[in-house]
């Protein structure tokens, strides 16, 4: 059926490819740009082209970019008109067509009849605004048959568009499609964008923005190199618009994860706004997540990781205050997996890994949901012990900030506790902190890189990289660049980045980061420090000049130090042993999330939840130097990306890859990975490798870090050193070492036992002498003292609970501040007999706390904390004698 969501972004790029576009794929969601979390427009891939750094290799493009956008993430289920991912439909012209040739495409796809590959929108439901003073574009509006009274200028906040950061900029003309009275008020645009709702905005890139705040507070620094078209049009929009729903939630692609969590659930959509609200959330939030798990997010604690985090925990509790008793991501990723997989087939290769990741952090949210719960009710407690009736904006937000523990569930559970929140302290709160966010994201964007001074090389085509076969070329200077200048010559001393055009140094990429070497030649010295790409083709050796000057033109050697590809080719063929061995150990899900390499040393992430054990470290180190000791050639070829899938070659995840890709391959089936870096001949000359360890760097990402080669062995050497020192040291052979330390610790943990029984023995000899030195206010035993110096907070709390059952049923308080290490770790406590008369050991805390500089609480029972001024002691015991008196009275 036309309407399908999959059928009106295909439709899309087929009337543009007819037009004589190339078909460009979206994007990953994660980019280079320092000023995106992810990819929120269709034009950010293209943002190079727009500035004039790059040549495009087309003069007119299109795409369908998925895109990801959490600013408004709070509103997102409140109304129907927020979505975190969404697809934007775009075409581009750099310098081809502009104004006119973007409004008649544009126009033709809306109102082209469905049997001519069109949306059959019908003309005279469909509004336009321009720009204030574009005629030009009016004009040509008017010529297509759009009535004036359908055509609205508008400012520069709604109708001139840039990126929020100094680059290209320009008008633009909207289109709108008028829903209806039933939708809103008359008017067009300008009086109601629920009726009048948009769907395609025109770009005519034409200028350059410079340093400014808002849509509208910027400067206009002159126009870009050439005129360009950017548009993008909402796929989602258009879904729901040409499907006949409400909004898109209603739509062929989210409408069956609301079906799924009903089924979890067993509430019903469109009842109660309060279970809409949680049901658009689950269905927005699953396809999101999906997706930036598809390109390579896992879930953090800052970062992309962190807004990964909070959309799978919105989901989980969304889904548990509808009901769901059980596990829900597992069912919720599948269903979005089924829906989208037509238009992005990686959700279905790859769904395992996406599952595993989701999965896994729903495990980990509801063991802090559990720990959040336990922290809920001791807030509780400590509420009523005062006696209050309402949990305050702070405790709510520490739940909330600190433990993740969510407002929805703080607000129910006190509800059922019979309480209020002070939620407009807690909104307040949030909205400081959102504020601080928005500051410090809008504080670290800044323009674009300019990369122009290297347009004119990378025009030229590639460096030619001819480090697989020699380790020393000659090359050609074609430019010398220092501070971002380009410079004729550069003198001793002077720090410069040389541009040649063919080079044998390795360029960082792929985890391996680049050659060291030198250029030379006659009395010419420069040594080279680091080499990077430009536009992934041109190589930028970052040098310094240590005798004589070069010069624009020179003719030179570029050489690569031998010893430093010699382990850098054993650090990364090693990267691949590693790799395959944890898919033989681990199985296919332990897939690779990201790796560097470098001489004699490699480290390599990898999907995985939970902590390997020791017998699978030991079998990943096993399983790899087999391999190296089988010998196996090590092969490259080059081929088309789709062979070298069909022929099992693993892909880096989120790489973007040309048409053609080099395969490396050591021992036919044992590893076939795609990969640019260079390798050793043979997997015997990696030489041993030695797995130091592996550790958590991120939820669901665990990293294996190794020595290869000679480091392998020089570490090896240290270990054994480190064995014999022991032996000699426990006079036993170094075979016997583990089993004699292993009596040594269990002998210690013995004597450590021992120790703290002598000294609990100890501590509660003294409960006798304070029960006889108890004092008697009014109708209530008192103990308020000071406890030895050194007893910490656990043996207090062991010695008033002592001496608390000794006074019986008799009323008895009992208060021990201790002196540990500067700290006043304190209990207080209150028998039965006691709290009849209305003592509590929460409220007694408040009586000396100030004198301490301390804080604490707990049930009317028992109350801990600590002070932090062991000067205040005595004045502290003052104060709590004065407050039980005054009570006991």
């Amino acid at each position: 059926m036309f309407v399908q969501t999959h059928e009106i972004r295909r439709r899309f790029l087929d009337h543009f490819v007819r037009a004589g576009h190339t078909e460009v794929p979206s994007a990953s969601l994660i980019l280079a740009d320092p000023n995106l979390l992810f990819v929120n427009a269709g034009m950010v891939q293209f943002v190079p082209y727009f500035l004039g750094q790059q040549t495009p290799p087309f003069s007119t493009a299109t795409s369908v970019q998925k895109c990801v956008r959490t600013l408004d993430i709070e509103n997102v289920g409140i109304t129907t008109r927020h979505n975190t991912f969404f697809q934007m439909a775009g075409n581009f012209s750099f310098g081809d067509y502009f104004k006119r040739g973007a409004i008649e495409l544009a126009w033709s796809l809306l109102t082209k009849p469905v049997a001519d590959g069109g949306y059959g929108f019908d003309p005279e439901k469909l509004w336009v605004t321009v720009y204030l003073d574009d005629d030009e574009a009016e004009q040509i509006w008017l010529a297509l048959g759009v009535p004036s009274e359908r055509i609205q200028r508008r400012g520069m906040a709604d109708n001139y568009w840039s990126m929020g950061i100094p680059g290209p900029c320009g008008p633009c003309s909207e289109i709108y499609f008028d829903r209806g009275p039933e939708y809103g008020r008359d008017g067009g645009p300008e009086a109601d964008e629920d009726r009048y709702l948009e769907i395609w905005n025109l770009v005519f890139m034409q200028n350059e923005r410079g340093e400014g705040r808002g849509k509208d507070n910027f400067e206009i620094l002159g126009p870009l190199p050439k005129k360009n078209i950017d548009t993008g049009m909402g796929v989602e929009r258009v879904a729901f618009l040409l499907q006949g729903v409400d909004n898109v939630y209603e739509t062929d692609l989210l409408r069956p994860i609301i079906t799924k969590a009903e089924e979890l659930t067993g509430k019903s959509y469109g009842v109660n706004h309060a279970d809409d609200v949680r049901f658009r959330v689950i269905a927005d939030h699953a396809r999101s997540a999906a997706m930036l798990i598809a390109d390579g997010v896992n879930p953090g604690n800052d970062g992309r990781g962190y807004v990964l985090r909070r959309l799978l925990r919105r989901i989980v509790r969304s889904a548990r205050l509808l009901g769901a008793e059980r596990p829900v991501m597992a069912e919720f990723v599948k269903i979005v997996s089924d829906l989208m997989a037509p238009s992005y087939p990686e959700l279905g290769t790859d769904f395992r890994r996406i599952e595993n990741v989701s999965v896994g952090e729903e495990t980990a949210f509801l063991k802090t949901l559990s720990t959040g719960t336990k922290l809920f009710d001791e807030t509780v407690d400590e509420v009523r012990t005062t006696g209050g009736k309402r949990i305050s904006g702070t405790d709510a937000f520490t739940l909330h900030d600190t433990y993740g523990f969510p407002i929805d569930l703080t607000l129910e559970m006190a509800a059922e506790a019979g309480l209020e929140v002070d939620e407009a302290g807690f909104r307040e709160l949030m909205a400081e902190q959102r504020q601080r966010a928005k500051e410090d994201a809008q504080s670290r964007k800044h323009a674009h890189a300019d990369l122009t001074i290297y347009k004119e090389f990378v025009d030229r085509g590639p460096t030619e990289f001819t480090g697989f076969d020699e380790l020393t070329s000659e090359a050609t200077v074609l430019a010398l660049i220092a501070d971002g200048v380009r410079v004729p010559v550069a003198q001793a001393g002077q720090d410069v980045e040389v541009i040649l055009d063919r080079s044998p140094l390795y360029a960082e990429a792929g985890g391996q980061i680049a050659d060291r070497g030198s250029i030379t030649a006659g009395g010419l010295k420069l040594r080279v420090n680091d080499v990077q790409k430009i536009a992934k083709q041109l190589w930028v050796h970052k040098s310094t000049v240590e005798q004589g000057q070069i010069t624009e033109g020179d003719a030179v050697l570029a050489q690569v130090d031998p010893a430093w590809r010699r382990g850098a080719t054993q650090g990364h063929s090693g990267t691949h042993m590693v790799h395959a061995a944890l898919r033989q150990v681990l199985g296919p899900n332990a897939v690779q999330a990201g790796s560097m390499n470098k001489p004699g040393y490699l480290r390599f992430d990898f999907n995985w939840q939970g902590q390997l054990s020791e017998a699978q470290k030991a079998d990943i180190e096993a399983v790899s130097n087999d391999a190296v000791g089988a010998d196996f050639p090590v092969n490259t070829f080059v081929t088309d990306l789709d062979k070298a899938k069909k022929m099992g070659a693993m892909a880096l995840f989120g790489e973007n890859y040309g048409d053609e890709v080099r395969v490396v391959e050591i021992g036919g089936p044992f590893s076939m990975e795609l990969c640019g870096g260079t390798h050793v001949g043979h997997s015997s000359q990696i030489g041993p490798i030695t797995v130091l360890g592996e550790s958590s760097v991120g939820s669901g990402v665990r990293r294996v870090e190794a020595f290869v080669g000679l480091d392998s062995y020089q570490y090896l050497a240290k270990e054994r050193a480190l064995l014999a020192g022991v032996a000699s040291a426990l006079k036993v052979p170094s075979e016997e070492v583990p089993g004699r330390v292993e009596q040594l610790v269990e002998r210690l943990k013995v004597a450590e036992k021992e120790l703290e029984r002598t000294k609990v023995a100890a501590v509660l000899a003294r409960a006798a002498k304070y029960v006889d030195d108890a004092e008697r206010v009014g109708r209530v035993l008192l103990v308020a003292a000071a406890a030895p110096e050194g007893v910490g907070a656990g043996d207090l709390r062991t010695l008033a609970t002592d001496i608390r059952g000794r006074f019986g049923s008799e009323p008895a308080v009992v208060v021990l501040l201790g002196n540990a290490d500067g700290k006043v770790p304190f209990v207080v406590t209150v028998n039965k007999s006691a709290q009849e008369l209305g003592l509590k050991a929460g409220d007694l805390v408040g009586s000396f706390g100030p004198s301490i500089a301390g804080r604490g609480g707990g049930k009317p029972e028992m109350a801990q904390g600590a002070g932090a001024d062991p000067a205040g002691i005595p004045a502290g015991l003052a104060a709590v004698r004065a407050r039980v008196a005054e009570l006991a009275a």
